[in-house]
């Protein structure tokens, strides 16, 4: 139910001290020369304790840890940033090689980048609850096939039950985190929303644009909660967020795959932009659930999404997985 994203959890007096911490550590370094931020990650990261390691991706190149920072659990992600086409020139004229193997006319070699175009990106989750470090485990799956039945019955207390904060989504929507993220915004409480790059986006180059649209009402936690009533709500995301993407990234909305997921990794309802091409994390078909999909389904029937089976992957330690299991729905 949850995926990489960045699912930004900050629900505790304990979150507000690492916050605090690193904020100091950037006022200190602060020279005038925009240095001032890496330098904090690098002096947050070194008190980092390892703990072990929850999963790794060779593939998608991630690796996530939990460990430490003094008596605080975290989980640190690290996962390789993109080669961007403008640094190839540099990439091909300033590394080193160093020969693995040679055949005929196949070679391999170990490259060593420039530091600068050799870094990573990483993500704290601080403090880390024991469902962060569950979150991002190495674990199976299975698809749930989920009917209306099973949504009032099942999944709708288990949310209502554990009562995930979405307090870092309201700290967005009234300015109080994140504001200069922020691309777009219509500000109309029931049609209104946010948009702004999905932290998975290094925002340094097109082939993987990945944009959040959050909306400004609060009481929709997700795609089973829709009906009609929401869409000129679905709409106004659907057309103001490509003009602010063609607006600002000059990509038209040919080129965009625009969608929601099922279940969400957050319960506000809130719209994927990403480039058509690009291999999104939950951009398959079991999850994902196209915009114009959507919009058209609720055309046709206007409670379309409270009645229909709507199925999507579940992993084995997810708690919702242990009520389909009792339910004898798996």
């Amino acid at each position: 139910m949850a995926d990489i994203s960045t699912k930004r959890e900050n629900n505790s007096e304990a979150s507000d001290d690492f916050s605090e911490r690193t904020k100091k550590t950037k006022v200190d370094n602060e020279d005038g020369r925009g240095e001032n931020r890496e330098q904090a990650e690098k002096n947050v990261l070194s008190t980092f304790q390892t703990t072990t390691v929850l999963s790794d991706s060779a593939r998608e190149k991630t690796i996530f840890v939990h460990g430490k920072f003094a008596d605080q659990n975290a989980v640190v992600i690290l996962e390789k940033t993109p080669i961007r086409e403008d640094t190839l020139s540099e990439i091909f004229t300033a590394s080193t090689l160093k020969l693995d193997i040679k055949n005929d006319i196949y070679s391999t070699y170990r490259l060593q980048a420039p530091p600068h175009l050799n870094e990573m990106k990483a993500t704290v989750v601080c403090p880390a609850t024991e469902k962060h470090v569950t979150k991002y485990q190495r674990q199976e799956s299975v698809l749930v096939e989920e009917t209306a039945e099973d949504y009032q019955s099942i999944t709708l207390p288990f949310i209502q039950k554990q009562s995930f904060s979405v307090q870092w989504v309201y700290n967005i929507l009234e300015k109080k985190a994140e504001s200069e993220r922020i691309v777009f915004e219509d500000p109309h409480p029931k049609l209104g929303f946010v948009l702004l790059p999905d932290f998975k986006w290094d925002q340094k180059q097109l082939e993987n644009l990945y944009l959040i649209a959050i909306t400004h009402h609060r009481n929709i936690k997700s795609l089973r909660d829709l009906t009609s009533e929401h869409l000129p709500l679905l709409q106004n995301i659907f057309q103001k967020g490509k003009e602010a993407i063609l607006q600002h990234y000059s990509l038209p909305a040919s080129k965009l795959r625009v969608y929601l997921h099922y279940q969400p990794s957050y319960y506000h309802l809130h719209v994927h932009f990403t480039k058509l091409g690009y291999d999104a994390p939950g951009c398959g078909v079991e999850r994902a659930h196209l915009l114009t999909d959507v919009i058209q389904n609720l055309h046709s029937d206007p409670h379309y999404y409270k009645t229909r089976t709507l199925s999507f992957p579940l992993r084995a330690d997810d708690g919702l997985f242990s009520h389909f299991q009792e339910a004898g729905k798996l």
